[in-house]
């Protein structure tokens, strides 16, 4: 009788952790280049079976009975691009299309679709609380003065003609094995990065991909699914504790 609790208890912890990726999604909604994340579950049967390495189901050796336990499977990031918004700042600069901002952290070159870009004190070109921006050749843009004109691929240049550099766009063979790393930034998670012409929007940032229609629809749905299972844990307990106590007076 207690698999019911197993049962109850794992679907209640999924759907806490849904709602953990929904308010993320929600609270970023208006970060620059911010991509929405999807939150998957799966049952632990097939869990374990992943586990011994039974990726071919079909010859897969039957060690028990199937569970029904909730576990958690992935996170999926929608790297589908989000609307371009016109800023008329010089700074700002979004890539149209596949590709990556780099930046120099203090955890090594992460990358981000946020081209919301300042200058630190020493004139590079920066990204607020993360680090200096790197070019097409993997070094850091210096900049005189944020007085500046772009083209259609990111090279920067003074008012006057002269060159400073060009902001590098990266692109990765499998843009699903980046790692989202606690700066909010990607890691490349042992990918090759690779300099790539695109398209960038001078004076311009992409706006976050977040759907608030179907962020609130997801909230609803998981809210009323762990509504739902609470209720029947209360219930399950009553039942449970009642034959426990009748069993006691046998």
């Amino acid at each position: 009788m207690t698999r019911g609790f197993y049962n109850l208890t794992s679907g209640m912890l999924s759907q806490s952790r849904r709602l953990d990726v929904v308010a993320n999604n929600m609270t970023n909604i208006t970060t620059p280049g911010y991509k929405a994340e999807t939150y998957t579950d799966t049952t632990f049967d097939e869990v374990l079976l992943s586990r011994v390495g039974n990726k071919d189901k079909s010859g897969s050796t039957v060690i028990g009975q199937g569970s029904y336990i909730l576990a958690p499977s992935q996170l999926y990031v929608d790297y589908q691009q989000g609307m371009v918004e016109e800023t008329g700042l010089n700074l700002d600069f979004a890539i149209q299309g596949d590709g990556f901002f780099a930046v120099q952290t203090d955890n090594g070159t992460e990358y981000t679709r946020d081209g919301s870009f300042s200058l630190d004190g020493e004139g590079y070109l920066y990204l607020p609380g993360h680090g200096r921006v790197l070019g097409m050749d993997g070094q850091p843009i210096q900049l005189s003065s944020d007085q500046i004109q772009a083209d259609g691929y990111g090279r920067i240049f003074d008012k006057n003609g002269g060159y400073y550099g060009q902001v590098g766009v990266f692109t990765f063979q499998d843009n699903g094995q980046l790692a989202i790393n606690d700066s909010g930034l990607f890691g490349a998670n042992g990918q090759a990065a690779t300099a790539t012409e695109r398209p960038v929007l001078w004076q311009s940032v992409e706006n976050s991909n977040v759907d608030m229609l179907q962020e609130m629809s997801r909230m609803m749905s998981a809210q009323r699914a762990l509504q739902s299972a609470s209720q029947v844990l209360k219930l399950y307990d009553g039942v449970l504790t009642k034959a426990t106590t009748e069993l006691g007076r046998m």
